[in-house]
């Protein structure tokens, strides 16, 4: 049985994978991603957390999940041709293929404001950087 050669090619095809999400493509954001009102209602309720790059990527800074908006706050990335904001319940690609995504992210953008149109927020617990391009989460934060 020849597992070698087979195992050369897997490898290959997940570092290929990976790259695409490395690399500078010119599908990015080329405006930035539509701001909402900052005023909330009163009973917004609103859940935090901080981000923590995993796969061996970087993400940092801070999140805020309110009933109407997802708020991206000292944010930055490894760079990503196809990188998108979800909420999750956990950091897995199933985890991201049953949440719900938000829309793109710009991964040199500090701040980032999304509004959540109709989705609703109180079912999910983390929000995830994924690039959709190469399938890989790029990092995440759990929501407190």
């Amino acid at each position: 049985m020849r597992k070698t050669p087979l195992a050369g090619v897997a490898v290959l095809a997940l570092s290929l994978l990976l790259t695409a999400c490395s690399g500078t493509d010119d599908t990015s954001p080329s405006a930035s991603p539509t701001s909402s009102s900052t005023m909330q209602s009163p009973e917004a309720s609103a859940r935090a957390g901080t981000f923590s790059g995993l796969n061996d990527k970087t993400v940092a800074g801070s999140v805020e999940v309110t009933d109407t908006e997802v708020t991206l706050s000292g944010f930055s990335s490894d760079e990503g041709p196809d990188l998108h904001v979800y909420l999750t319940n956990g950091t897995d690609e199933a985890a991201v293929a049953a949440g719900a995504e938000i829309d793109k992210v710009a991964f040199d953008q500090a701040s980032q404001s999304f509004a959540l149109d109709g989705t609703d927020a109180t079912g999910y617990d983390t929000v995830v950087i994924h690039c959709d391009k190469a399938k890989a989460v790029f990092g995440a934060a759990a929501l407190h």
